[in-house]
Order: C-alpha cells, then sequence, then structure tokens
C-alpha cells in the first residue's frame, strides 16, 4: 500500500511538471478573430428581449433576456462603472449562472463572494496559466468600492441556484474549438477519443454567445468518472474527506461553498490551482492536504462527481 501511494504521489508531481492540460485552461488560438457583428437581433427561447452582438458583448450593460428569474440588479451588476469596473452581470450573467470560463455564483454566500474579490485584488488569488477572465477580474477587484462590492454580493446570494449542466461518460466526443475562451463543437458530427479530458460545451453555442442565463452545458467525462469520484470525495484519510468542509451532499457549509453541479472544468481549474499553489488565501491551507497526491484523472474524477449531483 505504502509503494502504491509513492507512486500516486509521484505521478501526480509529474503531472503538475507537465503543464496544465490545455482543455482545462483554453486561450485563444493566435489568428482569432471574433465574428463580426451584421446587426441581427439576436433571440433566446422563452425570452421577448432582444439584443445585437455588440450589444452582448458590451462589458457594460448585461443582457436581461429573464427579467423575472431574478430580483431587480443593482447597477454595479447591470451596468458597472466605467472605465474599469465591468458590470457583473455580463460574465456572470444576469441572476450569476457564469460559464465554463468563469464562477458560478450559484448558491454562494456574500461573505464568501466578497472574501474571494479581496483575494483577487491581493494578488492570492490567480492562475496556473494567464487566463483574460482572471485578468479581468482582478482589474475589476482593485476599483470595485466596498458598497459595490457588497450590493453585487448580496443581490447573487439572494438567488436561489438551479442546476444548468449534465454530466455525460463517453468514450468519443465531439471535435471541438476554442471559441472566446471556451470549448464549442466544430461543425459536422466528427468526434475523436476522450482520453483524459472534460469536454464541456453549451447544449446551444449561440445562446450562450448571448449570455442567456438559462444556457445550458453538456460535461463529457471519461467512463467510470462519476463512479470513482465518490470514492476519492469519502477519502478513509480524514483530511481529504470533501463532506467535512464542504458537507456531506457537497452542497457547502458556512466554512465552504457548495461544489454540486457547478462547471467540472472550472472546479478542474480550482484543484488544479490549488495544488500548483497559483491559488492561496483562506482555504488553501486546508486545501492542500486535498490535492497534493491528486493526479488529473483524480481531479477528473471528483470534478464529474461533483457536477453531476443536483443543487
Amino acid at each position: 500500500m505504502v509503494s502504491l501511494a509513492l507512486l500516486s504521489a509521484a505521478g501526480a508531481r509529474a503531472q503538475i511538471q507537465e503543464g496544465p492540460p490545455s482543455w482545462a485552461y483554453p486561450v485563444n488560438p493566435p489568428n482569432f478573430q471574433r465574428t463580426p457583428d451584421d446587426g441581427t437581433i439576436r433571440h433566446v427561447p422563452d425570452s421577448a428581449a432582444g439584443f445585437t452582438l455588440t450589444q452582448v458583448r458590451d462589458l457594460f450593460a448585461a443582457p436581461d433576456w429573464h427579467p423575472d428569474d431574478h430580483p431587480p440588479m443593482p447597477d454595479i451588476v447591470a451596468r458597472g462603472r466605467k472605465p474599469e469596473v465591468f458590470a457583473c452581470g455580463v460574465c456572470h450573467r444576469a441572476d450569476g449562472p457564469g460559464g465554463p470560463e468563469n464562477a458560478s455564483l450559484f448558491g454562494l454566500s456574500a461573505e464568501y463572494i466578497i472574501q474571494q474579490t479581496a483575494e483577487f485584488k491581493t494578488g492570492l488569488r490567480t492562475n496556473s496559466v494567464p487566463r483574460v477572465a482572471t485578468d479581468l477580474m482582478i482589474k475589476l477587484s482593485k476599483a470595485v468600492t466596498d458598497q459595490e462590492l457588497a450590493e453585487a454580493a448580496a443581490y447573487f446570494a439572494s438567488i436561489k441556484p438551479r442546476s444548468n449542466i449534465v454530466v455525460v461518460e463517453a468514450e468519443a466526443v465531439p471535435k471541438t474549438q476554442v471559441r472566446d475562451l471556451f470549448l464549442a463543437p466544430l461543425d459536422g458530427a466528427e468526434k475523436e477519443p476522450i482520453g483524459q479530458r472534460i469536454i464541456e460545451i453549451p447544449e446551444n453555442v449561440e445562446h450562450f454567445v448571448s449570455r442567456d442565463s438559462r444556457a445550458r452545458f453538456i460535461a463529457y467525462v471519461p467512463v467510470g468518472s462519476v463512479q470513482k469520484g465518490p470514492t476519492l470525495a469519502t477519502n478513509s484519510d480524514p483530511r481529504v474527506q470533501c463532506g467535512t468542509c464542504h458537507g456531506a451532499d457537497l452542497s457547502g457549509t458556512a466554512i465552504a461553498p457548495g461544489l454540486a453541479s457547478r462547471s467540472p472544468t472550472y472546479m478542474f481549474r480550482q484543484l488544479y490551482d490549488f495544488k500548483s499553489g497559483a491559488r492561496k488565501g483562506a482555504n488553501s491551507e486546508l486545501m492542500k492536504p486535498v490535492v497534493e497526491n491528486l493526479g488529473v484523472d483524480d481531479m477528473i474524477a471528483l470534478v464529474a462527481f461533483s457536477a453531476s449531483l443536483k443543487q
């Protein structure tokens, strides 16, 4: 058993030394160009609203497709404050579901949201590789006022969480490309082996591009991942039992956020960033013994399992 543990630890260290997996940290290709706006009014299901592509890309105007889904947005969420405080509802969507490229704010307490923003501001929270989404968050965190942050945090904390992701175990997955920091399927039905990856894509790419807060996702994970996850999450070592801090059903406690039904790509990055030392802060000391011997396949299994749980 000792030799197996040593081999596992050595394998985990080797995987970190090889660098962060590209599927978890999508980067736009050097020749990437955004689709030009042709002026067409975009629509999404069950909404009377309409926006152009330029409007949904405006960092100071959050598209509100479903205003009845949430309380009135504070100004800082709906419009931000020029020139440096972007509207929170643009990246995280009007009521907070986010996407694979950033955090879902569903189910997070106001205190936790404020704490994490402070850690972006002080440099305690970064990524294992540079990311545009993180750079924008760091820039915002340095300019937002305490009052603005408190209003945004209270707003997002007041919204009832909902599940917006389906986890599918698969041996083959659609071929994808990076489209503006997230994975999107290529045209056609061509597939490829999943390998040691999570392939998380919107059910409807254009609805997600339009920042529809009801957009849903499919997360393809390796076969057996969901079943392997609970074994890792309930490790016999009490230091690495996820439920100790995050609750028996991973729905969160007073000291740690809920993990259930969150983007597995996003959650994988958090585990990897804790392991690499890129993410520090108030919870890092608690997370270190959890992640230090995890390999990439272990992290995939853990987040596949947590994403499969319902809010």
